[in-house]
């Protein structure tokens, strides 16, 4: 029993392995860290300690020899390297970015294929059908509206689902897009028109705000240019309260718009359909609107808009002009 114990060589044996799993838990925790820096390298003395000489770290060939799961590892890695200290250069200035070019225009064929597929959504009766319709054409007229021609007319029942949306407040912005969109075409103007949407716009006002305001004010001027549509606002008798009211909440292009729909109500000569309209309240909203933000051709619509209140009698400002002087 004694010389066997005398005998006993396994310690030395069990070294060797024991130092190179520690050196490899110690490089593997430090070299192929994706944390890891250049100075948490083992020093040189520690390497050239050990009996067999370990790998090197920038060597990944022999520490994928240890095990596929590690040499899959090490491929993921970059062992870090020293960079040159040189002097920074202050950035280059951005390129100015240049706008993108406007989508080609659509032809007649294709926007009359647009209709099409429009008309046949809105058929369906299906909410979100009408929403997709809906959608469909503000992605296809919007970025480039000129390419609604006088050739390919908007159908009825297009324009009458697009018309009757206005007032749904989840579509009701894209619906102002689309409806200003279609109505720069002349002939589109009558179709709507015709499917009243002066009145869905009169009526509409009030729930709107911002840029869809001002859009449907826009869309509703170009509709007055008809002469259908310039009968249908000064007939409504929501037109003026409506359009006074939206000059006090809208921007300066709206209030622009506005003062050119009310200029063409009082630029009628028929004292009929003006029976209801107050025009000294429409004074004093326009004289608010001047002297607040408007744009330059808001002023000349406004001033033409008083000199038409005056000139038809419907408006004696001498005693207004006296009292701001005084």
């Amino acid at each position: 029993m004694k010389t066997h114990n005398h005998h006993h060589h396994p310690p030395p044996k069990l070294k060797t392995p024991f130092f190179s799993c520690a050196f490899f838990r110690h490089c593997t925790q430090t070299v192929l860290s994706p944390t890891a820096t250049s100075a948490t390298l083992p020093p040189p003395s520690t390497v050239t300690s050990s009996p067999p000489p370990p790998p090197q770290p920038a060597d990944s060939s022999e520490s994928s020899s240890s095990s596929s799961t590690t040499s899959q590892s090490f491929t993921q890695w970059k062992f870090p390297l020293p960079l040159p200290t040189t002097p920074t250069r202050p950035d280059p200035l951005p390129k100015p970015i240049t706008p993108l070019p406007l989508p080609p225009p659509i032809s007649s064929t294709e926007l009359q294929e647009l209709f099409h597929v429009a008309e046949l959504q809105f058929s369906t009766g299906s909410d979100l059908d009408r929403v997709n319709a809906i959608q469909m054409l503000e992605r296809s007229l919007v970025p480039n509206p000129h390419s609604v021609c006088e050739t390919a007319l908007c159908p009825t029942a297009v324009m009458e689902q697009v018309v009757c949306s206005l007032k749904e407040r989840g579509v009701a912005k894209t619906v102002t897009k689309v409806l200003l969109a279609l109505c720069l075409a002349e002939g589109n103007r009558h179709v709507a028109v015709e499917v009243g949407a002066v009145g869905r716009v009169v009526e509409a006002l009030p729930d709107l705000e911002g840029a869809a305001a001002e859009r449907s004010l826009a869309a509703l001027e170009l509709l007055c240019t008809v002469e259908e549509g310039a009968a249908g606002v000064r007939a409504h008798a929501l037109a003026v309260p409506m359009l006074v009211e939206a000059m006090g909440k809208i921007s300066a292009r709206g209030r622009e718009y506005a003062i050119g729909v009310l200029a063409v109500i009082y630029g009628s000569n028929s004292e009929d359909e003006l029976a209801v309209a107050p025009p000294e309240e429409v004074a004093r909203a326009v004289v608010l609107a001047l002297q607040e933000d408007c744009t330059t051709r808001g002023k000349k619509k406004g001033a033409q808009l008083l000199k038409i209140l005056q000139e038809n009698g419907r408006l004696d400002l001498s005693d207004d002009e006296n009292g701001n002087a005084g």
